[in-house]
């Protein structure tokens, strides 16, 4: 039997806004990094590669 492994969200500490709610939520595996709005947990989710997500940091961090 394969079981399915919960994923474990971190919510960003660098996220927050005037209201505390503007955060993002990030969850790592080994292979990908997924990412969600942390107000829509259900919502759609991004989910990258950590090369593709060490190429994006730098971006985001600009901005």
């Amino acid at each position: 039997m394969i079981r399915k492994t919960e994923l474990v969200w971190f919510k960003s500490s660098y996220s927050g806004g005037n209201d505390g709610n503007s955060c993002v939520e990030l969850a790592l595996t080994p292979a990908t990094i997924h990412i969600r709005d942390s107000k829509h947990t259900d919502g759609p989710r991004l989910t990258l590669t950590p090369a593709a997500w060490a190429s994006f940091l730098p971006y985001a961090a600009q901005r």
